[in-house]
């Protein structure tokens, strides 16, 4: 299969169709060699970050859209205005294959077109590109609701900076697990397998690598020596601080990257239990409890609905890493941004009320609840937890680290804050 085809049938079922990127391209990769494989997600991942800006070159170049059975063309074309734009490939070879594409999206009749519309583009792009950096939609590529948002919390020019970093591609962070080797030891095993990695002072267990590499070439990757995590989820099983002894709950678990660094972490306590109200996503918290040889009691169930799955004992500890928007990690899931909508916020917000009453019921007296999300609007984080607070009498906020000299009982990590995801965190203990 022609590469820049087989991107536009992707793009195609994520933009048209609502799938999510993290589903539809590892099915595109399966029969990719490595090389390819790589090319199919530099493509995919570009043209979701830019998506509007080129959607306005084909806009001002075409006299009519391409609708339909067409559409597949609509975003071939805009994969070689990707690769002529963002990529070092030649421009005779872009437009080559990417005319090529259409022949292989058994459109062969409209190579001609493809071929027409790129070789206008090269002629016009400077042109193009000043009437489109006129437009700040066009700049920040960012849905307007969003971009509303974005400014009514953090004002323009940090919104603008926001915007910027989830344009950019997300490092590729690994957290060492401490049964095996503390950092320093995986990190001198990195070196002597050719990668560079940078460790970084809040987190004992988390490296950065200077380059993406496939998780197969990771020393003892299937030993379970290392994970793949970002530096900001890393940060949950170390707020949780699980003690020897206690019932420990991950309320949304999968994909499980979370429940096992608390299990490697704390190896003594007296159970995990890691809850998903998502069958298949589920799957995902074996593997990697296998991989890791750690055990944990896995349940399909809803956190909004314990009483369908709860077994009596209350809680020690809770981990509710609550759905949300996922605005935090737009520079790793770019497509998150077309997906969603602004109308889902009020539901996701609704949401995660129901989740943290219902959790909280399950609590022991004196236990703690750590809320967590990988979102950076107010409505889900900040505004959420003082709703919960004014609402559950027996519920305080309580320093999130001890070994924090801030005593911060709150924390709102924005993209790539010290080269993270945005997350949210808020510690909240039950009064006895």
């Amino acid at each position: 299969m022609n590469v820049r085809a087989l991107a536009a049938k992707v793009l195609n079922q994520v933009v048209e169709q609502g799938q999510s990127l993290s589903n539809v391209l590892p099915a595109a990769q399966q029969d990719l060699s490595p090389k390819d494989k790589a090319l199919l997600q530099v493509l995919c991942y570009g043209v979701l970050r830019t998506l509007p800006r080129l959607d306005f070159f084909c806009r001002s170049l075409m006299d009519k859209a391409l609708k339909g059975k067409q559409r597949n063309l609509h975003f071939l074309i805009l994969v070689g205005f990707y690769q002529l734009l963002y990529t070092r490939i030649p421009s005779h070879a872009a437009v080559g294959e990417t005319v090529n594409g259409a022949k292989a999206l058994k459109k062969p009749a409209l190579k001609g077109m493809v071929n027409g519309v790129l070789r206008s583009f090269l002629r016009e792009q400077e042109n193009l590109i000043e009437k489109a950096n006129q437009q700040p939609a066009l700049v920040y590529c960012h849905p307007s609701w969003l971009v509303k948002r974005l400014q009514g919390a953090y004002g323009e020019q940090l919104a603008a900076e926001i915007m910027d970093n989830n344009n950019q591609q997300a490092p590729m962070w690994l957290r060492v697990n401490a049964i095996h080797h503390n950092r320093e030891q995986y990190q001198a095993l990195l070196k002597d397998a050719g990668l560079n990695s940078f460790s970084c002072e809040f987190n004992d267990n988390a490296l950065r690598l200077e380059k993406a590499t496939d998780v197969y070439k990771l020393p003892g990757f299937e030993a379970g020596w290392v994970s793949v995590q970002d530096g900001a989820a890393q940060l949950a099983a170390h707020y949780l601080d699980a003690q020897p002894g206690e019932l420990v709950l991950d309320a949304c678990s999968a994909p499980g990257g979370k429940t096992v660094h608390v299990l490697e972490l704390q190896p003594d306590i007296k159970q995990m239990v890691a809850v998903d109200a998502d069958a298949k996503r589920l799957l995902r918290v074996q593997e990697n409890l296998q991989r890791l040889k750690l055990n944990a009691t896995v349940i399909h169930g809803d956190a909004s609905q314990p009483g369908s799955w709860w077994h009596g004992e209350r809680f020690d500890r809770i981990l509710c890493d609550a759905p949300c928007s996922a605005t935090g990690v737009i520079r790793r899931h770019p497509d998150i941004r077309w997906l969603r909508r602004d109308s889902d916020i009020a539901d996701l917000v609704a949401l995660q009320q129901s989740i943290l009453h219902a959790l909280w019921d399950k609590l022991k007296p004196g236990g703690i609840l750590l809320y967590a999300t990988c979102s950076i609007l107010p409505d889900e984080n900040a505004l959420q937890i003082q709703r919960f607070l004014e609402t559950t009498k027996d519920a305080s906020l309580i320093p999130l680290s001890l070994q924090d000299n801030s005593r911060r009982k709150v924390r709102q990590i924005l993209p790539n804050e010290d080269g993270m995801d945005g997350f949210y965190y808020a510690k909240l203990q039950k009064s006895l």
